[in-house]
């Protein structure tokens, strides 16, 4: 999310002022999209029978669950065909992974653009992103040819998806530390979140040196010390911030909407 939302949303916004409406209601969305997934996949199935059919495992259920339940769902709720019904949600499910799939490309083609700014190698969209399809092309059907390859490192997903969010609420405690806010509802999990993250990479490490699964040794030892890395960083710019003087409110060049205060017509801009 925290790449997403400062790689993606932040450049369609108008004006920063509108990151507040977007964010929120983007998680108000996501939320109920996920309550909606959960009774789908729950309440949706027609029968103990059929439930336990499904989750006879503990990896069943997945999409055709959610197809199932929430077309179930839809026939009894509206009156819509059993049948259109789950065609409407396995409709649903892929346009989310499309939607999945590009953001994460284009966000692939910001890092490598950016990592060659940094080397003084400056990219057009068309070259990074046809570099960014091809590291994802090489991962996918690199190791095995039915599309498999991104499962092999999928173990360390969990982790690297928890570092960004550590560097996300390291980014939100330094802004709240420089306009003097409270910060402590962030370094709070802040903390957790990297003493979790490093304490089950730790643990993944060893069992991947048990396993001699010498590739997930290697790139695990990388991800943890980016996690170090992550770790120092944090804290430094936090302590860097509290000596700072005060940031004044307007200071980031927000552009402010007009107020309108009763009987006195619009405010000028702050």
């Amino acid at each position: 999310h925290g790449v997403v939302s400062s790689g993606t949303t932040a450049r369609q916004l108008d004006k920063e002022t509108d990151a507040r409406f977007v964010g929120y209601f983007g998680a108000v969305g996501e939320g109920l999209l996920s309550l909606g997934t959960i009774i789908a996949v729950s309440s949706g199935i027609e029968s103990i029978a059929r439930w336990e059919e499904i989750y006879a495992s503990f990896g069943g259920g997945g999409v055709p669950a959610f197809v199932e339940g929430g077309g179930n769902i839809l026939n009894m709720g509206l009156g819509i065909p059993t049948g259109l019904s789950a065609t409407i949600l396995a409709t649903m499910a892929v346009l989310f992974a499309a939607t999945t799939m590009d953001t994460g490309v284009r966000l692939q083609r910001f890092v490598i653009a950016e990592i060659g700014e940094r080397i003084g190698f400056k990219l057009t969209p068309l070259p990074a992103t046809i570099i960014a399809l091809g590291l994802t092309i090489a991962l996918t059907f690199g190791a095995a040819p039915d599309g498999t390859g991104g499962m092999t490192i999928w173990p360390l997903f969990g982790t690297t998806n928890q570092l960004l969010a550590a560097l996300t609420l390291s980014v939100l405690a330094v802004i709240l530390i420089r306009k003097r806010r409270p910060s402590l509802p962030i370094i709070l999990p802040l903390l957790f979140v990297l003493v979790m993250t490093v304490w089950a990479l730790v643990i993944q490490l060893g069992q991947f040196m048990a396993a001699q699964n010498w590739l997930l040794l290697v790139l695990g030892s990388l991800v943890l010390v980016a996690a170090v890395w992550t770790v120092i960083e944090s804290f430094a710019a936090i302590n860097r911030a509290r000596q700072e003087p005060p940031e004044a409110e307007d200071a980031d060049g927000v552009e402010r909407r007009p107020l309108e205060t009763a009987g006195t017509g619009p405010t000028p801009n702050a």
